[in-house]
């Protein structure tokens, strides 16, 4: 019979030396709660687990009035299952038509109910100021879920509606502009641009739609003039390959483009 503390399992590491893991069951879930170096740290993080599980006022803004062992990922985890009687594996505490996916008891996204899936099964990083999923060994942003190019620039490609940049639902994000080269100057005028030897202008057109394709034709007119460089081309949703092509067929690029680009074999 075991002569360690509640909730405490001792283990050992490849290098013989003896650590202590700490789990709690319930609704029949086994929980781990995380690894530690005393039989101490591992059984008080049992009772913190087993104080969140058993006292509702026990939630994610409590975490930070005391010093605590537990994980702050596995307070989420806990309190989420307790109120909610769904085991989610990340920091996600799960309300009506939303969902929190929290970092520290102040920093935090607001997602639509829409992604739970998704981000129970994908767990966010960060890197700096960008925030990203590994998904099929990738590194996949997360604002491309709405189309968000990963240049795109907040308050110019997109903007948040009530200006909480934390709130990632659907709803409050409204893309700008979808496409590479793009951008609008003022309702009416996209200007399209396109890098070569630093930035030049392709045009400027009523549509950001028009001004993709452009942008696209560039990138073609560059390519027969032998252009090895490698540029990511506009795919327009929702657009007939004829509807395509006639509005490729008639746009205008800058001549002044047109002209450095066949003189010089940019």
């Amino acid at each position: 019979m075991s002569d360690l503390l509640p909730g405490v399992y001792k283990a050992i590491r490849k290098n013989n030396t003896v650590y202590y893991r700490a789990s709690i069951t319930h609704k029949n879930k086994h929980i781990s709660l995380g690894s530690f170096d005393t039989e101490a740290d591992a059984h008080s993080a049992y009772k913190e687990a087993t104080d969140v599980i058993g006292d509702p006022e026990c939630n994610v803004d409590s975490y930070s009035n005391v010093k605590r062992v537990l994980g702050f990922d596995k307070w989420v985890v806990l309190c989420n299952f307790r109120d909610n009687g769904v085991y989610i594996p990340n920091p996600i505490y799960v309300k009506p038509r939303l969902f929190y996916y929290y970092f520290s008891p102040d920093d935090f996204f607001i997602f639509s109910s829409e992604d739970l899936f998704y981000y129970s099964a994908h767990k966010i990083q960060r890197r700096g100021g960008h925030f990203f999923v590994a998904d099929y060994g990738s590194q996949i942003n997360i604002l491309s879920r709405y189309g968000i190019k990963s240049h795109a620039v907040a308050g110019k490609d997109y903007v948040f509606l009530n200006g909480n940049h934390q709130d990632m639902q659907y709803s409050n994000v409204k893309v700008i502009n979808a496409y590479y080269g793009v951008s609008m100057e003022s309702p009416g005028n996209y200007r399209a641009k396109i890098h070569i030897n630093g930035y030049m202008n392709i045009g400027i057109y009523e549509d950001a739609i028009t001004a993709a394709i452009a942008y696209n034709k560039a990138i073609d007119i560059l390519n027969e003039r032998g252009n090895t460089r490698q540029y990511n081309s506009n795919y327009i949703d929702g657009l007939s390959p004829k509807s395509y092509a006639d509005i490729y067929a008639s746009v205008h690029i800058s001549k002044k483009l047109y002209s450095l680009i066949w003189q010089n074999n940019l």
